[in-house]
């Protein structure tokens, strides 16, 4: 594998990027996990509020992690843009999990912990996953063009 990887670079960072991504996801994952369940068991909350608060709470850990570890190697684009642009991906993934869960809950009629969680934490945590590490890597933080200078990584405002 180490042989492959060598040869083919772009698959390399690929894969680097992708076990940072999975690794900040995880720690995000529990924070949300727990944050939802507590909610949903200890405080009573609504399936669809419990999930909403858990999922912000773990949108504060994933863009540390994100910013600062997985996509650290790209340019910086501005901490503002790159905070809005990651906020308005990570409102489409939530709206994936709210969206899978609603439909377990209101639609199917399944309500409990577990079609919850299922629903919200399995299945609509995997959806908006993928539609997260996407984009991003396609808008939050793009590569730097081959063909322009790269700016000053310094560069944060």
């Amino acid at each position: 594998m180490r042989n492959f990887l060598s040869r083919h670079p772009r698959i390399a960072k690929l894969a680097r990027e992708v076990g940072k991504f999975g690794s900040v996801g995880a720690v995000a994952y529990v924070v949300q996990l727990g944050t939802t369940n507590l909610l949903w068991s200890v405080a009573g909350a609504a399936p669809l509020t419990g999930q909403v608060i858990g999922t912000l709470c773990s949108i504060a850990v994933a863009f540390v992690g994100n910013r600062f570890w997985t996509f650290s190697d790209r340019v910086r684009t501005g901490y503002g843009r790159e905070t809005l642009l990651f906020l308005v991906m990570n409102g489409v993934g939530m709206l994936i999990q709210l969206g899978c869960l609603g439909f377990s809950v209101y639609v199917l009629g399944l309500e409990g912990p577990l079609a919850s969680n299922i629903a919200g934490n399995v299945v609509g945590v995997g959806l908006g996953t993928l539609f997260r590490f996407f984009s991003y890597r396609t808008w939050v933080f793009p590569e730097q063009p081959a063909s322009r200078e790269a700016p000053s990584r310094a560069h944060v405002a």
